[in-house]
């Protein structure tokens, strides 16, 4: 008899998203390192090229710590992070929200319908309510009215 065998759910690492390069930063990429071949690695008059420069021998700097400093490896699917000047950030763009941000407020919004609604009786929930109400008036309505019939019956017991 052999055993049979349990999984606990944990997945390989197969069947995870594959990450593919933009066609359009390679081309970008491609045409800056035959500008730097053609040149012969001088530095260029444009100011755009000496800025993309330094952040590229920044990040480059960074890179070399520890072991990474042994080997060069470059990863085209790596995305890098562009830092960007303050003078560059706009501040009146109206910043997108994200999907939860959206879901919350569309979440907030439905609820104020629903109130809305329920104050002016609209919903099967506020009906439900009032016609619970009204049961419950006449209710007491009635059980005052057997109150008052039996002080009048006692304060007529009383007088004899």
């Amino acid at each position: 008899m052999t055993p049979s065998l349990k999984f606990t759910g944990k997945k390989g690492h197969k069947g995870r998203g594959k990450q593919f390069s933009n066609p359009e930063e390679i081309d970008r990429q491609m045409r800056l390192q035959r500008e730097l071949e053609e040149s012969g690695g001088a530095e260029k008059g444009s100011s755009e090229s000496e800025e993309e420069s330094s952040s590229e021998e920044e990040l480059e700097s960074k890179k070399r710590s520890g072991v990474e400093g042994l080997i060069e490896i470059e990863n085209p699917n790596r995305v890098s992070q562009k830092s960007k000047k303050v003078t560059e950030i706009d501040v009146t763009a109206p910043r997108e929200l994200s999907r939860r941000e959206r879901e919350e407020i569309e979440k907030q919004k439905a609820k104020e319908r629903y109130m809305k609604l329920h104050l002016e009786g609209k919903t099967e929930q506020a009906r439900a309510d009032l016609a619970r109400l009204a049961i419950i008036k006449k209710q007491r309505e009635e059980a005052a009215k057997k109150r008052e019939e039996l002080k009048k019956a006692e304060e007529a017991q009383a007088k004899r």
